[in-house]
C-alpha cells in the first residue's frame, strides 16, 4: 500500500499517543521519543504490510511495543540504578505539588507489574477498546480486562484512592485508573 496523504495524516496524528504510551513504557522522555521515532520509520518502511481499513493506531502501537520490549530486553544486560540513588543526584525536586503528586503516580505505576501497566495505559490512558487492546498485546479480551481490573485495584491501593470521584475530570490518576469499561 503507498502512503497517501490521508495515511499519512492518520500517523501524524498518532504521534501524540504513541509518545504518550512509550513514555509510560520507558519513564523516560529522550527514550520514549527515540521509540516513537524508530517506530515511524519501521512503520513507513514497512507500510506495504499495512493492512487498509484495519486499525492504524494498533498497528503503530505494536511496532511501538515490540520495540521496547527489544530495547528492554538488550538493556537487561546493561547496569542499573535500580533504587535510583544516582539518578536522584542528576535532577532537582519539583517545587510545586502537582508535580509531587504525579511523582507518587508514576512510582505506584511503575509499581505495577508490565503486563497490567501496559493494558491500563492502553485501555485507561490511550482510549483504545479492550479488543484493540488484546490484539496490541497479543492476548485474549477477557486477559486485557482482567489486568486493566488488576491494575486499577493495585494502583488505587498504592495511592490510597478510596474513590475516583474526589478528583476532578482533568485529573491523571482519573484519566489512567478510570471509572471501567
Amino acid at each position: 500500500m503507498p502512503l497517501t496523504d490521508s495515511l499519512r495524516e492518520e500517523i501524524l496524528a498518532s504521534v501524540p499517543n504513541l509518545r504518550a504510551f512509550a513514555i509510560s513504557l520507558s519513564g523516560n522522555g529522550d527514550r520514549a521519543d527515540d521509540l516513537v521515532q524508530e517506530t515511524l520509520l519501521r512503520a513507513l518502511a514497512n507500510i506495504d504490510s499495512f493492512q487498509p481499513g484495519s486499525n492504524l493506531p494498533a498497528w503503530l502501537f505494536t511496532i511501538l511495543r515490540n520495540l521496547f520490549r527489544s530495547d528492554y530486553r538488550k538493556r537487561r544486560r546493561e547496569v542499573e540504578d535500580s533504587d535510583g540513588n544516582y539518578a536522584k543526584t542528576l535532577k532537582s525536586q519539583p517545587s510545586q505539588n502537582a508535580h509531587l503528586e504525579f511523582e507518587e503516580f508514576r512510582a505506584a505505576l511503575d509499581k505495577l507489574p508490565q503486563d497490567q501497566r501496559e493494558a491500563l495505559i492502553l485501555v485507561g490512558a490511550s482510549g483504545f477498546s479492550y479488543e484493540d487492546a488484546a490484539k496490541i498485546c497479543g492476548c485474549a479480551v477477557g486477559t486485557i480486562k482482567s489486568r486493566v481490573n488488576r491494575a486499577r485495584s493495585k494502583l488505587s491501593a498504592l495511592l490510597y484512592v478510596e474513590g475516583t470521584e474526589d478528583f476532578g475530570p482533568d485529573d491523571t490518576v482519573r484519566a489512567v485508573i478510570g471509572n471501567g469499561r
